[in-house]
């Protein structure tokens, strides 16, 4: 029962206890104080938070969308919408009550079991006794059955806030599964430039499945009656692309017993994809460049002029404006190529696909087995850097790993962070990540029994030395020129399951651009480390400079590793890929003093 106005007011306390439910505002004096039991008897979901939608209390109305009041504190608000509506929640409505103290309006977002709810979200300001805004509260009132009832009574017949029901479409012999509403809306605009001639350019980021979307649109192009012809740009020596593209006459150069047409001939009516533009050589670019613009061409060492009629699509993972602004790209081939640009969205930005995906990866390995709901939630609160190739190799994975009938979310989180799981003590060993992380790893190691010769570690791994060349630099792998010894450590999967010690540290990321997130270390072991404050682990993807102090010492850690996981309340696991050798021995010694201390045994 609310308390009398004669009541000694509660004394105020210095900070609110972070996790606690009953957390709302005291009351101020000679006002009556609100019991957290009349909060957890309202139906709707309330939530208090800080001034930037960091959830810091929540009454137990929030169970209706599957979640525990303590499950939600220390996460954005914004996280628990989908799509477009996250956006709005994090950049508009915040600052709308920041403003105007209030924000009313109706967001979609999903349960914790993956079922869409539809809210009408009232969200206003906190003040304290001084009139300082101090955080914001909100409530939620559910309006997703009244969206369904409005939707239903319309003509056609079809709901306006359901998602559209997932499509499977066969492309060269390959099953494409397009659920969300992102990728609905995506695909309709790769069919309706398929139906135009104009260059195309394909941007996204590795594994998003763009070599996919260049050939839905030659299957759905007037010249899908001829086969699409593809070229990796990346793939070839610098002195074959040449050739291969536009051919070569006889005699040409050594070895050039008979005449060959090149690709752009072969795709006469028809279309040519070129995969990893990016990395074409500046000579190259010039004469591609003429070719789009129609102009006749010749063959290596001939004089015949060659006039084709060929679509071109073209594909890349990097910042082609950067590429541009760095002079490394053709200005005016970059805007020939992009009359149409295309940007795949990442995984992460299309959520409903994760567990569509995953269900038809893990279907097409067994049919007998399948996901818990909580193995469904698990997979969608990672932020997939590698995109729908992670998530289709971590599902290979648990077909094989999960022991029963039904893939759990304990299995999941194991293989995300490379823990043993605790229902299982034996299970085959595997490296972490994906394949991109296992091909990284392998590259290390041979570098470190070649003494970092690049020649012999090439030899050993099966590829040329310029294509380590190019591996090196995706992965940011630094060796010195020659025979000198690289000053490389490897991480090897035993050594990460070993003992981790509870720190609190503060770290610094840097990603590939330059760009620095503070965070902090929770725990610490020779394999990586846990993090809190993550707060956009999306930004930084791929290999990180990450540097911290290590405990007890004067040492300042400076090695390269990669986020494996991240969820939406800002936790993350990291793992170290390359650490220097007498750094990596002081981080041995200290792990080894901290188990002795604790009372752990050196494992065998």
């Amino acid at each position: 029962m609310p308390t009398s106005s004669k009541t000694p007011p509660a004394p105020r306390p210095e900070k609110s206890v972070v996790g606690n439910r009953s957390c709302y505002p005291s009351a101020t004096p000679g006002r009556a104080a609100l019991p957290a039991s009349i909060l957890d008897g309202l139906q709707e979901a309330v939530v208090a938070t800080d001034l930037q939608g960091t959830i810091t209390a929540a009454n137990a109305g929030v169970g209706r969308y599957g979640y525990t009041p303590e499950e939600l504190v220390g996460k954005n608000l914004a996280d628990l919408y989908c799509g477009e509506d996250r956006g709005v929640l994090a950049k508009r409505a915040i600052a709308v009550v920041h403003e105007k103290g209030r924000f009313e309006g109706e967001l979609r977002g999903r349960a914790k079991s993956g079922q869409a709810f539809c809210v009408h979200l009232c969200l206003a300001l906190l003040r304290d006794s001084n009139s300082v805004p101090a955080g914001m509260v909100g409530i939620s009132i559910d309006v997703t059955e009244r969206m369904v009832e409005d939707a239903s009574s319309q003509e056609q017949g079809q709901s306006v806030f359901s998602a559209p029901p997932p499509v499977l479409r066969e492309i060269d012999g390959t099953q494409f599964l397009i659920a969300s509403p992102l990728m609905h809306k995506f695909m309709g605009m790769v069919d309706r430039v398929a139906s135009h001639t104009e260059t195309v350019l394909v941007t996204g980021e590795t594994g998003t499945g763009k070599e996919l979307v260049a050939r839905t649109i030659h299957q759905s192009s007037y010249r899908c009656h001829k086969p699409l012809i593809d070229i990796n740009c990346a793939a070839l020596p610098e002195q074959l692309v040449e050739s291969e593209l536009f051919g070569y006459e006889k005699g040409a150069f050594s070895g050039a017993d008979s005449s060959k047409p090149g690709l752009f001939e072969l795709a006469d009516k028809s279309t040519i994809f070129l995969d990893e533009i990016g990395e074409l050589q500046p000579p190259i670019q010039v004469k591609l460049l003429r070719v789009l613009d129609g102009a006749t061409y010749y063959r290596l060492g001939g004089h015949r002029k060659i006039t084709v009629d060929v679509r071109v699509v073209a594909a890349t993972n990097q910042d082609l404006e950067l590429a541009v602004a760095e002079g490394r790209f053709r200005k005016d081939l970059f805007h020939r190529l992009g009359q149409f640009r295309l940007r795949v969205p990442p995984l992460r930005e299309r959520p409903e696909d994760i567990a569509a995906l995953a269900q038809h990866f893990l279907s097409l390995k067994t049919r007998e087995k399948s996901f818990s709901s909580d193995a469904l939630a698990a997979l969608r609160a990672h932020s997939w850097p590698g995109n729908i190739r992670e998530l289709r190799n971590l599902v290979a994975k648990l077909a094989m790993a999960a022991p029963g009938r039904q893939v759990t979310a304990a299995l999941v989180l194991a293989e995300l962070t490379g823990e043993q799981p605790a229902e299982s003590t034996t299970r085959v060993t595997v490296p972490l990540g994906n394949l991109e992380n296992m091909e990284e790893q392998m590259i290390i190691r041979a570098l470190e029994q070649t003494s970092g010769h690049r020649a012999q570690a090439a030899e050993q791994l099966g590829i040329s030395r310029r294509t380590l060349s190019r591996k090196l630099r995706e992965y940011g792998i630094g060796v010195p020129v020659g025979d000198q010894p690289a000053s490389l450590g490897t991480i090897s999967e035993e050594q990460q399951k070993f003992f981790r010690a509870k720190v609190s540290l503060p770290v610094t990321l840097r990603n590939a651009q330059g760009k620095e997130l503070y965070a902090k270390a929770l725990n610490l072991s020779t394999g990586g480390m846990g993090l809190d404050e993550v707060t956009v682990p999306s930004a930084f993807a791929g290999l990180l400079d990450v540097s911290f102090p290590l405990p007890d010492s004067e040492t300042l850690m400076q090695v390269k590793g990669r986020l494996v996981w991240a969820d939406v309340g800002g936790r993350a696991g990291l793992r170290f890929v390359v650490v220097d050798p007498l750094l990596f021995q002081q981080l041995q010694r200290w792990t080894s003093r901290k188990m002795k201390d604790e009372g752990w045994e050196q494992p065998c």
